[in-house]
Formats: C-alpha cells, structure tokens, sequence
C-alpha cells in the first residue's frame, strides 16, 4: 500500500447535457477550472452506443487486452472517479459506472467514450496539496496513480 494526504476545496455541482462525453467534459471542466485532482460522483443517464472498458480479456496474461462494451441502449447510470494529472499536468479522470436497464447490469471504465443521455449530475470535490500524479507503467500499459 501506498499513500498520501491531501486536503479538500472547491465543491462543484455540474450538470452534463445530453450528448456530452463524460470524461472529455469532466477534463476539459477541470482545465477551465484550474483543478488537479478530484474525486466525483455521477448519477444519470447514458446514451445507446457508449462504450465502457469491461474488464482485461485475461486477467494474468503478459499483455493487457482490454474488453469492450457497446451500450445498445439507454441505461441508468451511478459511478464514482478519481481526476489527477498526468506527467504533463494534463487531468486524467479515471471513472467506474454501473449501468442499469431492467435486470441488466453492466459495469466499466469510462475512458472509451460514454455519452450522456439527457443529463449526468457530477458533485466534483476538489483534493489539495496532494502530489498524486498518475505516470505511464511499461508492464500495464496504464496511467497508474502515483502517490
């Protein structure tokens, strides 16, 4: 385990529109804003043909292929994220949802592209004074949070 403090500041109430994509809008958000680090909530809706990363197609294998779920329709949506800067200083959202429609459920990682379906509610806490930067690993091939 590795760990760092950080503080809290800015709340922010954002409301996506519909066709927003989540996690390009968050960013570009967080730029505006002049925020480095976040954690967030969302609750909503998202849009058929979102596309959500659903796991590794093996999990122990050398290379990390990732899978991929297409939405075929619209679905309820509740998730939880974490935004810090890259090497760069570029923010970086990194988001889990769990989409709902009747008894299914499908759950994944936003960073394929995820659209929003009429409107998304975001509470965005902003985090300080934390040095938390997410950096390439060569082995995964991930931005890996950094503490």
């Amino acid at each position: 385990m590795k760990f760092s403090e950080a503080q809290t500041g800015r709340t922010f109430i954002i409301r996506l529109e519909d066709g927003d994509i989540l996690h390009e809008a968050i960013e570009r958000f967080a730029t505006e804003q002049g925020i480095r680090a976040a954690h967030l909530t969302v609750v909503g809706g998202v849009d058929v043909g979102s596309c959500l990363i659903t796991g590794p197609a093996d999990g122990r294998s050398e290379k990390i292929v990732p899978m991929e779920t297409t939405l075929d329709n619209v679905y309820e949506v509740t998730g939880t994220g974490t935004l810090f800067p890259d090497e760069t200083g570029v923010p970086v959202l990194h988001m889990h949802l769990a989409c709902g429609r009747e008894e299914q459920t499908i759950t994944g990682c936003v960073r394929r592209g995820v659209k929003v379906w009429h409107i998304l509610e975001v509470i965005l806490v902003e985090l300080l004074n934390t040095s938390a930067v997410r950096r390439f690993d060569a082995t995964t091939g991930f931005k890996l949070l950094n503490v």
